[in-house]
């Protein structure tokens, strides 16, 4: 075990694809590196049934199947991974960081932060009532509890569009509710989505979940006519996409934008000398590629200040 009083060159939190990636990438340039992540090592990668176009992977793969392979590596090359570590306090200012988690206190000269994004609510009146009973964030986590039943998916990104058809072999039918005007999905997924005759899409926007013990229908405001209308479904996955976990960087005076996105240059660094950030906490591309192609910046930049520290 790495206690708060060892040197640690680098302390990456975060172990979805980002922070894997950087791991892989300090542990190879001979840095003792240590991982933190509070859930599922992977992330929401970890969640995706299949990638399809993540390089060298033709015929795609599993999130979980891809992250493993990223686990490992990380692990061969010496990183420590540590999971069911939350991380509840940073110190960041001076040449040491100090990362405070529930378990211990770490000291490191890096920080690579890689937290990835929490789900968006709808923010509708039942939403939160029917969490757990009809209302769901995780298609491929209770998706199987839905078998040849309706269901509504709300979205309209890329996510939303797999999460749809994942659900689309286990439900009779699938009502795609977009929640905006305009349609963002496209190419490929939307030929697919409307290929699959099981899957109604509506331009509406969704004002209610209504139930008694479990959800029951949910109200829609179509936004071709006006008309309000219900629809009766027994479940709700919410696919809106994710928020950047920053609350506690923000107060530990990392910059972040408007949107509660990680402000960061070409190199991955932040305001703060010593920390860098990389992955869909930075709202680049949100995408697995590109959350390793961070991480792995962020690795090499992070490597050069800390042989820097060292001359």
């Amino acid at each position: 075990m790495v206690e708060g009083n060892q040197k640690i060159d680098v302390l990456i939190i975060g172990s979805g694809p980002a922070g894997l990636s950087a791991a892989i990438y300090t542990s190879w340039l001979g840095l003792k590196t240590v991982v933190l992540e509070s859930g599922i090592v992977g992330g929401r990668a970890w969640l995706a049934p299949k990638i399809e176009n993540f390089p060298g992977f033709e015929l795609g793969i599993k999130g979980s199947e891809l992250v493993e392979k990223m686990r490992v590596h990380a692990l061969r090359l010496h990183a420590e991974i540590k999971d069911d570590e939350e991380v509840i306090g940073l110190e960041l200012q001076g040449e040491i960081k100090r990362v405070v988690s529930r378990k211990q206190t770490y000291q490191t000269s890096v920080l690579i932060i890689a937290t990835g994004t929490q789900r968006k609510k709808l923010l509708v009146p039942g939403e939160t009532d029917f969490i757990g009973r009809g209302v769901s964030y995780c298609a491929t986590c209770d998706g199987p509890l839905f078998k040849h039943a309706t269901v509504a998916v709300v979205g309209n990104c890329e996510e939303t569009a797999i999460d749809a058809l994942l659900l689309s072999e286990i439900a009779n039918k699938i009502i795609l509710v977009t929640n905006e005007q305009e349609m963002e999905i496209s190419g490929t997924l939307l030929n697919r989505l409307r290929d699959k005759s099981n899957i109604e899409i509506i331009k509406g926007k969704i004002t209610e979940i209504l139930g008694e013990q479990i959800v029951k229908a949910i109200r829609i405001v179509d936004f071709s006519t006006g008309r309000e209308e219900e629809k009766e479904v027994t479940g709700v996955f919410v696919s809106l996409g994710g928020v950047p976990m920053t609350a506690i960087v923000k107060n530990a005076g990392v910059a972040i934008d408007e949107n509660g996105c990680l402000i960061v240059d070409r190199k991955q660094k932040t305001n703060i000398e010593g920390v860098f950030a990389a992955g869909d906490c930075t709202c680049g591309g949100m995408q697995v590629i590109t959350a390793a192609g961070e991480g792995a910046m962020a690795a090499m930049r992070a490597s050069g200040y800390v042989r820097k520290l060292t001359t």
